[in-house]
């Protein structure tokens, strides 16, 4: 799972430092990045992410993007 995030974090924003933890709050995500992001991990994975889990806790990472996901399963 983390392998597939992380292929499509390059894809979105060629050159972020995916050993990052705080993606988010660094700006390497902007507004336009995460709802591409946000698609790409519904469609990868089948999941629905609502409003209220799209929160800097979620995504400032890709381990806690696969945490999101785990538990949206």
């Amino acid at each position: 799972m983390k392998e597939k995030i992380e292929e499509i974090l390059k894809e979105l924003c060629p050159g972020i430092d995916l050993e990052s933890t705080e993606m988010i709050d660094d700006g390497l995500i902007d507004s336009f990045d995460m709802v591409a992001l946000v698609s790409e991990l519904v469609d990868a994975f089948g999941v629905e992410i609502s409003v209220e889990d799209i929160i800097p806790e979620n995504f400032n990472s890709v381990d806690e993007m696969a945490a999101l996901v785990e538990r949206l399963k």
